[in-house]
């Protein structure tokens, strides 16, 4: 049975992958993203650009879209969000209020939105995109893990709240993901010890699945160049 599949970040360099894998398994797939455009097609999706994923009046305006179009919400996959290294020396405030606004507040938002048509679904999975360096964060990483951390800590507590219905919530927790532009950030180091971004999609692939059932709250590294 085809799932109804939201994928929030859904046009940037993970995002388009995790998007593809669902797509190629014939699930109906939505891609949401902050950016106007997605820098390639994939044909059968549907895209919703220049959305604010931290503004509820644009949120429920894609929540109805993907509903009509495709009959129901059964996946959401939140990807959305960014990035910044900088110290608390260097840095800025400002940066904390954007990471969490970025990285908690897009996931919290359209998760709560949402709720009302996943609880529908037989099967319904919430995948959050943690991250391992907010596990233990590093120099320059204090902002970032600590939005990330939340992304965990609302896995958990959202795990346990809807404990007694169909829907499970879990999160992947990559190590550096190998992308594009974390070459060109990082062109010393070694990709062969990233993580790929279909490696992600497999790991989400399983989360979305009947035989997932029993996992959720989870917090699963994902770390390996498969």
């Amino acid at each position: 049975m085809a799932l109804s599949v939201i994928v929030t970040g859904g046009f940037g360099a993970l995002g388009q992958v995790v998007a593809k894998a669902f797509a190629d398994r014939g699930d109906k797939v939505a891609r949401v993203d902050f950016a106007k455009e997605a820098p390639s097609a994939l044909p059968g999706a549907l895209d919703l650009g220049g959305v604010n994923l931290t503004d509820q009046a644009a949120t429920q305006g894609v929540l109805d879209k993907v509903v009509a179009e495709h009959g129901g919400i059964d996946v959401l996959i939140n990807i959305a969000g960014g990035f910044t290294w900088e110290t608390m020396k260097d840095g800025s405030l400002d940066s904390w209020a954007k990471m969490q606004s970025m990285n908690v507040m897009t996931a919290a938002t359209i998760t709560k939105l949402a709720l009302p048509e996943l609880k529908k679904s037989a099967m319904g999975r919430i995948i959050n995109m943690g991250a391992g360096g907010a596990v233990k964060a590093d120099m320059g990483m204090g902002a970032y893990a600590a939005s990330k951390a939340g992304v965990h800590r609302l896995t958990e507590a959202l795990a346990v709240e809807l404990g007694g219905s169909s829907i499970t919530v879990n999160a992947v927790l990559p190590s550096i993901i190998d992308t594009p532009t974390n070459r060109k950030d990082m062109p010393d180091a070694d990709p062969k010890e990233w993580v790929t971004p279909q490696g992600i999609a497999d790991v989400m692939l399983f989360l979305a699945s009947p035989e997932s059932g029993a996992v959720t709250g989870a917090l699963i590294p994902a770390t390996r160049n498969t």
